[in-house]
């Protein structure tokens, strides 16, 4: 087995745990990723237009701290 097989597993394990918490209880959250103050969403008349970009940039702080605790 090559080296560091094992935290990797563990690693893919917590975010498939999180994931699958998340999908499960996220609806009972106070808040709703995607539906965060600062993202974009515009109806009109022939469709709509969403773009989440603060939801973007807190997943993307989150997961920065992540990846910095398993270096």
């Amino acid at each position: 087995m090559p080296e560091g097989f094992g935290k990797t597993l563990m690693i893919l394990g917590g975010i498939l745990l999180t994931t699958g918490a998340f999908l499960e209880y996220g609806g009972e959250l106070p808040f709703s990723l995607g539906k965060l103050p600062g993202d974009i969403s515009i109806e009109g008349e022939k469709g709509s237009f969403h773009f989440p970009i603060v939801t973007c940039i807190v997943i993307s702080i989150l997961l920065n701290v992540i990846m910095s605790l398993f270096r």
